[in-house]
């Protein structure tokens, strides 16, 4: 058994880039769209319903990073 590092929670190095290594992985298998289109939503109402959830999200949220810059609308893609 691997003795475990030092850092652990919010600072597990390993976990981290383990994590990283693997979603850089997912990115280049180019199986990208294919899970977006499995997670998108089936109809109507669940539309509605992710969106409501968003709303109450972002009701609660202090506002955006602007750090953070978001994709504007034009450059996402619907399935």
């Amino acid at each position: 058994m691997k003795k475990p590092g030092k850092i652990q929670g919010e600072g597990n190095y390993e976990a981290a880039k383990q994590f990283d290594d693997a979603e850089k992985a997912f990115v280049q298998s180019g199986r990208v769209e294919e899970a977006a289109g499995k997670a998108a939503p089936k109809s109507k109402a669940e539309e509605e319903e992710l969106h409501r959830a968003e709303q109450i999200g972002r009701s609660r949220s202090r506002g955006e990073d602007p750090a953070v810059r978001r994709r504007p609308k034009a450059a996402t893609k619907k399935a």
